[in-house]
């Protein structure tokens, strides 16, 4: 289950709205839209990067930050360079399936002669990639794998057991990409001779099935593979195809763990490949070096955890002589350690009370690393590079808020995404070294109407808990806000293992609902406790075994303490989340209906026997191994308890949290004689958009508070 991104899509027209207010209509509108700069990507020269832009594919100078044309002319959703960048993959259309896959068209164009040729035919695929000589391009069409040389457009076919929910080959099957978080299962090797791909053999995992309205006299069905916590998964395997025989061996990994295989990665030598591979209990890694001449798998290390080992986001890059950085917990934060090309741990890179969140590169000449680390905070995220011989660290980004980097091939240049919760994302051309070149784009104008229209910044607080930890909150407050009058409190939050909601960083999204609701007399806060992400694994992992337990007791401490404070009415205190945030709020209106008196859920998983197989089990085993872990923290076990006032919102196609949580909750709901107010919105999935739906759920959410609040 992956952090929900709930953006307020631009679905109504904009029309006689007051002055200095945030209205919804404004927020639909686009009004408040800000801008951004699509595609970044570093040319191989270093002094030359390439940007999205509605005439094409456009090449700016680092040094000049000018435009010196468009590389391809033309309208396109993405694009991926050869390595040589000799030939470019154009994505000219695009058609989604779940969270990361979709069905594409493509283009390859020989940047030297100008030649265009459509990959397969013109036909949609899936995943594809250059072969790392450029003169082949690897797809997946109707889940079997392909390659089309790039000379003579001949398409060979690696596979040809590939078959709707059945047999997959190099491509992800739903909770491998929904909980793993990529859709590819397969990489050429360095010298563009083989492919190492996984197989998956999902026809024993048992099926979901969705009724899909429309306006259908009978409903139309949509039908995949599911595996729920306990279930069966995918059978997987490894698979070794060579392309000077064309032909295909199974790599042999029965003395490794093999039960899952997330992830394979290319090395820096020729002929290997390496694989990442666990066992159904995710708290121990193995990490396999496949050489593809022969087949042979050798172990490299296996990384282990008493709890679990985040498995959908590892860092594995190797170095030039075959080294390799890879990330670990093992030290209480994550941090980087370097192997050599055998396995052998060198040494501890990064170390520290912070954690390292993001890797960009190496440059072999400086000997540095390129990071984005909490170093200054774990509400911030800032740049660092450090040289990895003696461990010298300095800071080239904005010492707050959240910056990200695009760098240069040669990390003479790197553009620097930043924001902060009261200034919305700039983009800055900086030099290696992190002084400023130029800014490219800002988003003053977005922030000028804000303010124009009494925006509310947030404030940064820690609240304690009931173990003496510090959770970071913020509070946002009427303009007016008087200390001396009570204000009726919402509370927003997430809380899944690993997220993050209280950070200094701009929103897009809620932050101007919040506004909205502050506008109209309420105070809005947030407060990520115990089971959250960037405060070391302590924090983070506390809640194994029994997800939502310490969750919803941090909740109700932080709601306590808010109502103890002057300002707050501690009887009109109300909870809003969505996905793991709304299964939360349903705990909140039933453990804590002494505390909550108004709480709206939306798309919540009720029961984690509900939920998938790889998320799930990650933090709670399955539910044979830890029945009470599952029953004791469902609020289906509590509905008797419910005494606010509670909404609840579920769409009808929700692919990742079944609509049956809902019904699950409700049955238990209307069997204890609980009224409730319940909302669904028909063939939506989990994000719940499309036409109108966005503005009539958040005005449906919005009466709800006013009513009722």
């Amino acid at each position: 289950m992956k952090k929900l991104l709930l953006t307020l899509t631009v679905a109504a027209v904009f029309q006689n709205v007051s002055a200095q207010e945030i209205t919804l209509d404004k927020i639909y509108s686009g009004y408040y839209r800000g801008k951004g700069i699509a595609g970044i990507s570093s040319m191989k020269n270093g002094e030359n990067y390439l940007v999205i832009e509605p005439s094409g594919i456009a090449k700016y100078s680092y040094k000049t930050s000018q435009k010196e044309g468009n590389l391809v002319d033309g309208r396109f959703e993405s694009y991926i360079f050869s390595d040589d960048e000799s030939k470019i993959l154009l994505q000219t259309g695009s058609q989604p399936i779940y969270r990361h896959s979709f069905l594409g068209k493509f283009d390859v164009k020989d940047l030297k002669s100008g030649k265009v040729i459509s990959l397969n035919e013109g036909k949609p695929v899936q995943e594809p990639t250059f072969s790392p000589d450029a003169t082949k391009v690897a797809f997946i069409a109707d889940n079997n794998l392909f390659y089309q040389d790039l000379s003579s457009g001949k398409i060979t076919q690696i596979t040809t057991d590939g078959k709707k929910n059945s047999i997959l080959n190099g491509l992800a099957d739903w909770v491998y990409e929904e909980e793993f978080g990529h859709a590819r299962q397969y990489e050429w090797t360095k010298n563009s001779d083989a492919i190492v791909f996984v197989k998956s053999d999902e026809s024993q995992v048992p099926e979901i099935y969705i009724p899909i309205y429309g306006k259908n006299l009978y409903p139309a069905e949509m039908r995949y593979k599911y595996p729920k916590a306990g279930e069966k998964n995918s059978v997987v395997s490894a698979q070794l195809y060579r392309l000077d025989n064309g032909k295909t061996m199974q790599l042999n990994l029965g003395s490794f763990k093999n039960y899952y295989i997330p992830n394979v990665f290319q090395t820096a030598k020729p002929d290997e490949i390496v694989l990442i591979t666990s066992e159904r209990i995710q708290n121990a890694s193995d990490i396999l070096k496949v050489n593809t001449k022969t087949g042979a798998v050798q172990k490299l290390f296996t990384e282990t955890d008493d709890k679990w080992i985040d498995t959908d986001s590892p860092t594995l890059e190797f170095l030039e002589d075959d080294s390799f950085l890879w990330a670990s917990e093992r030290d209480g934060n994550r941090h980087l350690y370097w192997y050599d090309k055998d396995g052998k741990l060198k040494k501890q890179i990064t170390k520290g009370n912070w954690e390292v969140t993001d890797y960009y590169g190496f440059n072999p000449k400086s000997k540095e690393i390129y990071v984005q680390t909490t170093e200054k905070g774990s509400i911030n995220k800032v740049i660092s590079k450090v040289n990895i011989d003696n461990g010298k660290t300095q800071l080239i980004s904005n010492a707050e808020g959240n910056n990200s980097a695009n760098f240069s091939k040669n990390y003479n240049y790197f553009i620097e995404t930043s924001s902060t919760a009261s200034k919305p994302y700039t983009y800055v051309l900086k030099d290696g070294n992190g002084k400023a070149v130029k800014e490219l784009q800002n988003n003053n104008d977005q922030l000028q109407k804000l303010k124009a229209d009494n925006f509310v910044e947030k404030e940064f607080i820690t609240i304690p808990n009931a173990v003496g930890d510090q959770m970071n909150a913020w509070i946002m407050k009427p303009k007016n806000f008087d200390p001396n009058k009570k204000y009726p409190l919402f509370m927003f939050q997430y809380s899944g293992p690993g997220s993050q909601q209280v950070a200094n960083s701009w929103d897009n999204g809620n932050a101007m609902w919040f506004n909205h609701l502050v506008q109209k007399g309420y105070i809005v806060a947030c407060v990520d406790g115990r089971g959250t992400g960037y405060k070391g694994a302590k924090y983070k992992k506390v809640t194994y075994m029994n997800l939502g337990k310490y969750e919803i007791e941090d909740q109700i401490t932080a709601a306590k303490w808010f109502g103890n404070q002057s300002y707050i009415d501690k009887s009109r205190i109300g909870m809003f989340g969505w996905s793991f945030g709304g299964y939360m709020t349903s705990l909140a209106m039933t453990k804590g209906a002494d505390v909550f008196k108004v709480g709206i859920a939306v798309a919540p998983v009720t029961n984690w026997r509900y939920y998938d197989s790889v998320y799930t089990e990650r933090f709670m085993r399955t539910p044979q191994e830890n029945p009470d872990g599952y029953d004791k923290n469902s609020p289906t076990e509590y509905a008797n308890l419910l005494k606010g006032k509670f909404l609840l919102i579920h769409g009808t196609a929700d692919d990742n949290v079944h609509f049956q949580n809902s019904m699950e909750f409700s049955e238990a709901l209307i069997q204890n004689k609980k009224q409730f107010d319940f909302m669904a919105y028909p063939d939506k999935n989990h994000g719940i958009y499309g036409g109108q739906t966005r503005p009539q759920l958040y005005q449906k959410m919005t009466d709800f508070i006013l009513n009722n609040l």
